[in-house]
């Protein structure tokens, strides 16, 4: 009882951190350790598991090929081949992926939608980066991009090179100044896009 009331008191004596000093930090340290790309891991499973294993740690969704339920808890990740799990769609809603991440999905070659929702990481190179992924760029049919306050029309127009881009949904981006530009341009480069503003 004695040792608990002397380490109590050591605690209380400890100069008091302002929380938001150093915990934002914290958690930027956490979400890229969980975004660091692993080569070894997906040459052993595959791009696919591998790309789950990270979407899942950023705390994203997966839904694979044949499937109709999504993936949330990485627990719950399918064991055996992963030969017969293609991740077709991404939810990325609150989900912490980064830039450094995205190389989990160079190999990814099913992937139809993704919805990049409150993802406080996405920024424009992130957009351009996704864009230069030439699996990505066939594959692609739909995406949804909302709430991601450093995305602004430059990391947008650079989904224009998702040639075969069929919906788009873009909704409070703050840093998105330009709306009628963007429709044009995706007007001439993807003139069969169904293309959804929902921006001020």
């Amino acid at each position: 009882m004695m040792v608990l009331r002397k380490i109590s008191r050591q605690l209380c004596s400890l100069k008091k951190i302002p929380p938001s000093c150093d915990s934002r930090y914290f958690w930027e340290w956490l979400n890229t350790v969980f975004n660091k790309v692993d080569h070894e891991r997906i040459r052993d499973v595959g791009p696919d598991r591998a790309a789950s294993e990270w979407l899942l740690r950023c705390g994203a969704k997966v839904r694979y090929c044949g499937h109709q339920k999504w993936l949330a808890d990485y627990n719950n990740l399918p064991g055996g081949s992963m030969d017969r799990y293609k991740i077709q769609a991404i939810d990325a809603t609150d989900s912490c992926i980064m830039d450094i991440g995205l190389e989990h999905m160079e190999g990814l070659e099913h992937v139809e939608k993704i919805t990049l929702c409150k993802c406080h990481y996405i920024e424009d190179n992130c957009l351009q980066r996704l864009s230069q992924l030439e699996k990505l760029r066939k594959s692609l049919l739909e995406m949804e991009i909302i709430a991601c306050g450093n995305v602004t029309d430059n990391g947008i127009i650079a989904l224009r090179h998702f040639r075969n881009l069929r919906y788009l949904f873009l909704s409070d981006l703050p840093g998105v100044k330009d709306k009628d530009s963007l429709a044009q341009v995706f007007k001439t480069a993807l003139p069969a896009l169904e293309l959804k503003l929902n921006l001020k």
